[in-house]
């Protein structure tokens, strides 16, 4: 009767993990991965940027507050068009409405999902929006100034990077609206992500005018396409200042306006990330900066659209027929660790280790030396691991020998269990005394091996998280170590492994939970079906060396190894 309760249990238990793991899906913005629903669009839109008026094109969200709304100024006519930039690393579109990056194309980045095509990180199309704007705002009410929404000539010059040349600039113009033009210069660089732009604010009236500045990072709030359903990636808005470091803010949270961030800083970024890229505007230290994240609707057929991280900088008094000029960065790209910490000290946060950064961190240093080392990201795992296992050698080994002596008394604990069965609270007892008799502690093999999970967990994320094994080969049949093995090799070999592994293990006395020994190892290596080949190689390695310390200490201690099939 006990049986049956137990298993009735256990499948209550395991059907609520399926429901649990199903709405935890549907949470992170992925479809349900057992019970799909008809997808539906969310529109998402601020309450306050819908209810105040427009200015000049820019949504009311934008302007600061206390500063007053001002109505829309009639546009010199003009056709706007998109002009295309090419450097050694991307493809960039620019819109002149609004001197606007709305398209970059990086082309030392294959997109997986679609043959022979680049990954395109900005765009804006029918089916995504995700673009960096800048432009002009005036708290003088009537004062209308360029911002992303005016109309620019772009000047004539080279439209591609050439051979010898370390840059390549281009630059948009307003008309003056205002009294204020506004003159846009992006400077890319050869091999580099980030480019220089730099706003040069004309005073072309005859009085003292003092404009505001806004940086603003505007996305949907959809997944980036081909997001695994079998873990989850963060994607969406974050800034970094000094005072509270970086911060992280989920769509949902910004629909349901729980967002709670420094408003005000003198220094950072603000950024959008995404699996494997991110972008970020970076201003010059000192400068102030009012910040914000919102919703916004800007009438777009594209589902849960849109969100918005913005900056806006009050500038000082320009005297009449007086200019000037602030320097930003834009940087747009993969998320490389050590490029990133060079551009920025805390840009390289945006690629997320949660909160085992201070552990993910060295290791990640640790493999990419291996790797300028052996030049091979997939033998720089499998070093990396046997480092590791080399570093707790003689954690495992207590962990081994404890279990070691747990299987060497087995045989009494089950010869004990079946003259006592009918008598739970004797068995109980008895099995205490042959532990003290033996000197043997169930929990030993479990402790050692608990202290070494953060390290294991945080390397998982620094697998997960690195972009430089995005297409990265490591032998054979394995391409890319960020996709999923193609044949299911390495995966199949992993739950061969790891069935060995639970065999060599002792048997639990209870019958139920020996049951259970073997089922959450198989349905957790199911999982690695999905998981990027790299994640599965260094689990591999892990369960290989596992196995072969485990067998030695057991052979050692006079334990033969001996496997403890399941008995269902």
């Amino acid at each position: 009767m006990n049986d049956i309760r137990r298993t009735i249990l256990w499948v209550i238990f395991g059907f609520s993990m399926v429901l649990l793991w199903d709405q935890w899906q549907v949470h992170n913005g992925n479809k349900a991965t057992f019970f799909p629903t008809p997808a539906q669009q969310v529109k998402a839109v601020s309450d306050s940027a819908a209810a105040a008026p427009q200015a000049a094109g820019v949504p009311a969200a934008v302007v600061p507050p206390g500063s007053v709304a001002v109505p829309a100024v009639e546009m010199r006519a003009a056709k706007k068009e998109l002009v295309q930039i090419e450097t050694d690393v991307a493809k960039l579109t620019f819109d002149t409405e609004g001197g606007t990056l709305v398209r970059l194309e990086l082309l030392k980045h294959a997109d997986e999902h679609k043959h022979g095509s680049n990954v395109v990180l900005l765009d804006d199309s029918k089916d995504r929006i995700y673009t960096a704007q800048t432009g002009l705002i005036s708290s003088v009410p009537g004062v209308a100034l360029p911002t992303h929404k005016s109309v620019m000539t772009v000047r004539p010059g080279a439209r591609q990077l050439k051979a010898g040349d370390n840059e390549l600039s281009i630059t948009f113009e307003s008309a003056a609206q205002g009294g204020v033009k506004l003159v846009k210069t992006y400077t890319v660089k050869r091999g580099a992500y980030d480019m220089a732009v730099k706003h040069d604010i004309v005073n072309t009236s005859s009085q003292d005018v003092a404009p505001q500045l806004y940086f603003q990072l505007v996305r949907d709030g959809n997944k980036p396409a081909g997001e695994s359903s079998f873990y989850s990636t963060f994607t969406g808005p974050a800034i970094y200042t000094e005072a509270k470091k970086y911060q992280k803010v989920e769509f949902a949270d910004i629909k349901k306006k729980k967002v709670d961030v420094e408003k005000q800083s003198t220094t950072g970024y603000i950024a959008m990330v995404q699996h494997y890229f991110a972008s970020a505007w970076i201003l010059p230290e000192g400068m102030n900066r009012d910040i914000s994240i919102d919703a916004v609707d800007i009438g777009s057929t594209v589902p849960d659209c849109c969100y918005r991280v913005t900056m806006i900088s009050p500038l000082e008094a320009i005297k009449p027929g007086q200019t000037k000029s602030i320097a930003a960065t834009l940087y747009a790209g993969p998320q490389e660790e050590k490029k990133l910490e060079a551009l920025y000290p805390g840009l390289e946060l945006v690629k997320d280790y949660g909160w085992l950064t201070i552990l993910a961190k060295p290791l990640f240093w640790l493999l990419h030396q291996l790797n300028n080392i052996l030049g091979n990201w997939g033998w720089s795992i499998v070093s990396l691991v046997v480092l590791l296992k080399a570093a707790f050698y003689w954690l495992n080994a207590h962990a081994y020998q404890s279990m070691a002596k747990m299987k060497a008394i087995n045989p009494k604990i089950m010869e004990m269990r079946e003259r006592l069965k009918d008598n739970p609270q004797q068995m109980q007892m008895e099995m205490m005394k042959i532990y003290r008799e033996e000197k043997v502690n169930p929990m030993g093999g479990c402790v050692p091996i608990a202290l070494q999970i953060p390290v294991f967990i945080a390397l998982y994320w620094v697998l997960l998280s690195t972009v430089e094994i995005r297409n990265a080969p490591w032998m054979g049949w394995i391409h890319d170590l960020s996709a999923p093995d193609p044949y299911f090799i390495l995966p199949i070999f992993m739950t061969l492994t790891t069935m060995l592994q639970t065999a060599l293990n002792p048997a639990p006395p209870d019958p139920m939970q020996a049951k259970m020994m073997w089922i959450m190892p198989l349905a957790f290596s199911v999982m690695f079906f999905f998981f990027p080949a790299g994640l599965v190689l260094y689990w591999i390695t892990n369960n290989v060396l596992s196995i072969t310390q485990q067998w030695l200490i057991n052979t050692r201690m006079g334990v033969p190894p001996q496997f403890n099939l399941p008995k269902f």
